[in-house]
């Protein structure tokens, strides 16, 4: 009999490398779940069309030009009465003449969205890039009691 020490069994070495497999996954997941909410998020808008509450005062444009359309559908430039054979021809002019020229939409609230729609194609293939949206101002918050 001997007695020294016994010898141990030698078992496998520490590993010293990390295991990243695990943390691919879940990154991978994390980007489908980032890629498939993203569109979502973006397309919810909710509108309250045509009155805004304005915190500042609107800057004014350099060159612009007003088409209003009301209720009934008539088309005004600038306040004055015009078909719509008249207008584009007055949008191709004001494109030729300043490209950079900013055309102010007024449409009453009861105008359909898609005859709105057909304006702003209208004003974009003249030439005109620069449209902007005209609202009332909401009214004051009712005081509470």
């Amino acid at each position: 009999m001997s007695f020294g020490r016994l010898e141990r069994p030698k078992g496998d070495r520490p590993m010293s490398d990390i295991n990243v497999t695990p943390l691919v996954d879940v990154m991978l997941v994390l980007l489908v779940i980032f890629i498939i909410a993203a569109p979502l998020m973006a397309g919810r808008l909710a509108l309250e069309l045509p009155r805004a509450e304005l915190s500042t005062a609107p800057q004014a444009a350099e060159s612009f030009v007003t088409v209003a359309l009301d209720a009934q559908g008539r088309l005004h430039w600038n306040d004055q009465p015009l078909t719509e054979e008249a207008l584009r021809e007055r949008l191709r002019v004001a494109a030729q003449r300043d490209p950079a020229t900013e055309l102010q939409l007024r449409a009453d609230a009861a105008v359909p969205y898609g005859r709105v729609v057909q304006l702003i194609g209208m004003a974009q293939s003249a030439g005109l890039a620069r449209i902007g949206f005209v609202a009332d101002a909401a009214p004051p918050p009712a005081p509470a009691r």
